[in-house]
């Protein structure tokens, strides 16, 4: 049987509340997805939940980022050792995954899927216009991106080394 949760006199003030909001106006482009300087994998992503310092608010057992893309351009296939979670905010979505990225299904608003651990995948606007997603990873530590050697190649012929 589920455990439940007792009710308390907790009583957080405005004040401690307004702490953990993280205002939307307010996140700021994280420039550290290298893997964004591959053509056509250029997005902007507002790091929302996660590790203290790396995010506005801090999260145990997840992190929460907000994609926005231009029609046609994506995050290239990519691993992490947790799963993850895909929200088609606006705009319609094509979420890919396998080791060559040739199986896909399409998100209109509001669809979400979740990708097991171990899993490549990546996502691409094939909407007309720019768009938001949302993307959860799982667990407290999803590990450094991985990508597979077709993606390195696109990234090394620009210069981009990834890690």
């Amino acid at each position: 049987m589920p455990s439940t949760a007792p009710i308390t006199d907790a009583d957080p003030t405005v004040a401690e509340m307004e702490a953990r909001v993280a205002r939307f106006r307010a996140l700021t482009p994280t420039a550290d997805y290298i893997d964004a300087g591959i053509p056509g994998c250029e997005r902007t992503t507002l790091r929302v939940l996660g590790q203290p310092g790396s995010a506005p608010l801090e999260a145990e057992g997840f992190h929460m980022s907000f994609v926005l893309c231009e029609p046609g351009k994506s995050a290239p296939l990519h691993n992490h050792l947790t799963q993850e979670v895909f929200v088609a905010l606006t705009g319609t979505w094509e979420v890919f995954w396998g080791p060559e990225g040739t199986r896909a299904v399409v998100l209109a608003q509001w669809d979400t899927i979740t990708i097991p651990p171990g899993v490549s995948r990546g996502f691409r606007n094939v909407g007309d216009a720019p768009a938001y997603l949302l993307g959860m990873a799982s667990g407290k530590d999803p590990g450094m991106i991985n990508w597979p050697a077709q993606v390195r190649a696109a990234a090394a012929a620009v210069g981009i080394d990834l890690p």
